[in-house]
């Protein structure tokens, strides 16, 4: 916005007048345009070099990793390559919501032992948080705690399932949360389904490209009060070269 300010001693003539009203006019159309255009949000590439497979009881899924979160999809390659999570259990599981797993302490849990806690001795990984990375169905992402940098946990994971969202939740959070959304995002959103919710709290860095069925299967299995399945959905994770 441009502000003018004439001395009373400063004589302007008709030109004068002209030439300031046209510098105004297209002042404001700037600004008008500025207004109204709409959000964008950040370029972010959902290719990945890096694959890995997920065996269980209900099937297998296979998982790219996102080279755009290199910290997150290089720790979780170091841990599958370890065979860290060969045997831990999905032990949360919310129907239309996600599935969740990686708690060392799952491995040997007795039946009806709360889990969740587990891995809280290692060291978080920064949050990689990015616009363009979405929550849509079947993507991987990193549980983490409470704390306010919002880093994750370095070994518990979920796979979202979620469920379709219609224009007017994308509108809340869009308002609430200040997160631009695209056509193309809002789409798939209402067509795939997701948990929008989620955006820029926690990190997505992978999504599945064969296997949104098994996350289905498991995601209807009986549970018990903590959302743990009730007989054991084991785990064995391997890089797919």
């Amino acid at each position: 916005m441009f502000y003018y300010t004439f001395n009373h001693k400063i004589s302007f003539n008709m030109n004068h007048f002209k030439y300031l009203s046209t510098i105004l006019f297209f002042s404001v159309m700037l600004l008008q345009a500025t207004c109204q255009k709409t959000p964008v949000a950040e370029a972010a590439s959902t290719e990945g070099t890096k694959k890995v497979k997920i065996t269980t009881s209900e099937g297998t899924i296979v998982i790219r990793l996102y080279d755009a979160t290199p910290l997150h999809r290089d720790n979780f390659i170091k841990l599958v390559s370890q065979n860290f999570y060969d045997d831990l259990l999905f032990h949360r599981v919310i129907n239309e919501f996600m599935i969740q797993g990686g708690d060392p302490l799952s491995k040997n849990a007795q039946p009806g032992q709360f889990l969740g806690t587990g891995g809280m001795d290692m060291e978080r990984i920064p949050a990689e948080f990015n616009k363009g990375l979405i929550h849509k169905k079947g993507v991987l992402a990193a549980a983490r705690d409470g704390n306010p940098q919002k880093a994750s946990s370095a070994c518990q994971f979920y796979i979202v399932q979620g469920k379709k969202s219609t224009d007017q939740d994308l509108n809340a959070i869009q308002q609430n949360r200040g997160i631009p959304y695209t056509a193309e995002q809002r789409n798939i959103y209402k067509t795939i389904g997701g948990t929008p919710f989620l955006d820029m709290n926690y990190t997505v860095f992978g999504e599945v490209e064969t296997g949104l069925e098994v996350i289905d299967k498991i995601a209807v299995v009986s549970t018990d009060q903590n959302n743990r399945p009730i007989n054991d959905i084991k785990m064995k994770i391997e890089i797919v070269n």
